[in-house]
């Protein structure tokens, strides 16, 4: 099933009131990027967020699952995304992670 375009574009609106986030279609599904770098996608109408040492300490509650069938990589489920300041907070820290590689 892939993801309908009313849940992306909600998805990306509340995203969008923690920073600039921007999507790229991909195959029915969408990658997810903050300041240029790719965290995570929009999968069969779910929010899933790279597994990084900050998200592990933010969603470590959070299940895990597979973005689509053959996938090898595990992704947190994110739930919270209308939190904007939850949001913020998750994708600056991933960001930062990512600009430290």
């Amino acid at each position: 099933m892939a993801t309908s375009a009313e849940y992306h574009d909600y998805v990306m609106e509340c995203l969008n009131k923690a920073g600039t986030v921007t999507s790229k279609k991909m195959m029915g599904e969408y990658c997810l990027y903050h300041d240029g770098k790719l965290f995570g996608g929009i999968y069969d109408n779910r929010l899933l967020v790279k597994r990084t040492e900050n998200s592990g300490k933010l969603l470590g509650d959070c299940p895990l699952e597979y973005p689509y069938e053959g996938s090898k990589s595990l992704m947190f489920l994110v739930s919270e995304f209308e939190d904007a300041e939850f949001m913020k907070k998750l994708l600056d820290g991933i960001a930062v992670e990512k600009s430290q590689k």
